[in-house]
């Protein structure tokens, strides 16, 4: 993934010096690495402008003019981001739409600069004229977004073991996107010209699975009217993904454990053996160490599939993450769907406090479905489903009754809380809270508390918090938190 790593430098044209050292702060606060130039003639001494991912402009005078030559000059010239006090009367709004990404005209901050910059990026992407090695898939990034800690060695694993023929097995509850990993492993590849191919080992009957994996040759059983390629013929030089691979029947695992000792197969029906050149990256969200106790999973499949295993972290440890998720999303359906939506901050304040039992894919589809409901509208923590928002509506609906109930909705909504007055309910203090801590700070708290109830036994402590023993692992990680000593 090294070769294709997005670049994060960016540049500033702005005659302004402390206008540029502000605007240059700002970046640096949010990872990216800016260059200031006072001058936009500065711009022919810097060579090869690719290696930016924007350039951002203040107003000067003949700003179109100029921009139309620099875009003839560098074929890959990043995209533009107009940055402007007041819109000056010599540009009009057709002017900026098709010269610029995008415009702002107000005070700079640091919402409306990042949504920019994620258009910003897309547009790059859109732009980028294709390499001899194929162009990046932007649909290969969804679900590892962020700056978590969690996420960013997740991209690290991902980088790492890309290059190599290592199998691979994702771990993670349903919706975390594993097979969003397993297109990036393969992505990065050597395999990358070669076919990806995914098949759901759940969903697929028992008695139909050694077909759909390995084919099958005509009259080999009722049904079968000619012969068939399996999925391991259809993947040959390239990945195969088996999904939920912890639903696969034992007697397949037998047969999968000779695929992988042998590289070679037979169709059903066959007695020819195939040779097989193809990379495995299997998934589950199920426990497999659980399933080999219970006799459910083969332990030296296990072994042979936990060469180099990842786990996707749950959307609930990384409430950091959501703000740059929902960007991510909303940029998404801008393009693909035509729609738009934005959130409020106690919307994203009720979203941070949600539990997401179905994690990025529950997101998705959250966001697709506001902009169904309130297109290119304001969404605020009302508007959101009951039970992410539990108090949001009755305080939309109550806004302007006579009780003085229209002031608590500006007080931060927390889900899966009971129902009681409002008044019992956390309120914003008036200097501001840092809610990244503040969460963190509960969930450190939780988690000792259910660590000491449970004497320090990890998986009845992970009982406790309805979590998967995986995560509280993860958790006791990420917070440098030490299991108490057992009382025996």
């Amino acid at each position: 993934m090294s070769a294709k790593k997005e670049t994060r430098k960016i540049l500033i044209v702005d005659q302004d010096a402390d206008s540029a050292q502000r605007l240059s702060h700002q970046l640096e606060f949010i990872d990216y690495e800016p260059k200031a130039l006072s001058s936009p003639e500065l711009l022919d001494s810097l060579g090869e402008l690719s290696v930016y991912s924007s350039i951002l402009v203040a107003n000067f005078h003949g700003i179109v003019p100029w921009a139309t030559r620099l875009r003839a000059k560098h074929e890959n010239c990043p995209p533009l981001v107009l940055l402007l006090g007041n819109q000056p009367a010599d540009i009009s709004q057709e002017e900026i739409d098709e010269n610029f990404v995008g415009c702002l005209k107000a005070e700079i901050r640091y919402a409306s600069l990042s949504d920019l910059l994620h258009k910003s990026k897309v547009r790059g992407t859109a732009n980028t004229t294709p390499s001899k090695e194929g162009t990046q898939n932007p649909e290969l990034f969804r679900s590892l977004v962020g700056n978590s800690r969690s996420v960013q060695r997740v991209r690290k694993m991902i980088d790492q073991v890309a290059p190599t023929e290592a199998t691979v097995l994702i771990l993670g509850e349903s919706g975390t996107g594993k097979e969003v990993v397993a297109r990036n492993i393969h992505y990065y590849s050597n395999r990358r010209n070669k076919p990806f191919v995914p098949i759901n080992c759940g969903a697929i009957p028992s008695e139909l699975l050694e077909s759909e994996l390995f084919g099958h040759e005509k009259g080999s059983f009722t049904g079968a009217v000619g012969a068939r390629q399996g999925r391991f013929e259809l993947a040959e030089g390239g990945t195969i993904f088996l999904d939920e691979i912890g639903d696969m029947p034992l007697n397949m695992q037998v047969k999968l454990l000779r695929v992988i000792q042998e590289r070679s197969f037979e169709r059903v029906g066959s007695n020819k053996s195939i040779k097989s050149d193809v990379r495995i990256v299997a998934a589950t969200h199920r426990d497999l160490e659980i399933l080999i106790e219970d006799g459910r999973f083969r332990e030296d499949l296990y072994y042979r599939l936990n060469v180099f295993p990842i786990e996707m972290p749950p959307l609930s440890s990384r409430a950091e993450d959501l703000p740059l998720l929902v960007n991510e999303l909303i940029t998404r359906l801008e393009h693909e769907k035509k729609s738009s939506v934005r959130l409020t901050p106690a919307a994203m304040m009720a979203l941070c406090n949600y539990d997401w039992p179905g994690n990025v894919r529950e997101l998705a589809n959250l966001m697709e479905r506001m902009t169904i409901l309130h297109p290119y509208g304001v969404v605020d923590a009302g508007d959101l489903p009951p039970k992410m928002a539990p108090h949001g509506r009755a305080l939309s609906e109550n806004r302007d009754d006579a009780d003085g109930s229209a002031g608590a909705s500006n007080m931060p909504l927390v889900s899966g809380m009971p129902a009681v007055p409002l008044n019992n309910k956390p309120r914003l203090p008036r200097e501001g809270i840092d809610l990244k801590q503040h969460l963190t700070d509960i969930e450190i708290s939780l988690i000792e508390q259910a660590l000491d109830e449970c004497s320090g036994v990890v998986a009845h402590a992970a009982n406790r918090l309805k979590i998967r023993r995986t995560t509280l692992v993860e958790k006791m990680r990420k917070y440098s938190i030490q299991r108490p000593e057992e009382v025996s």
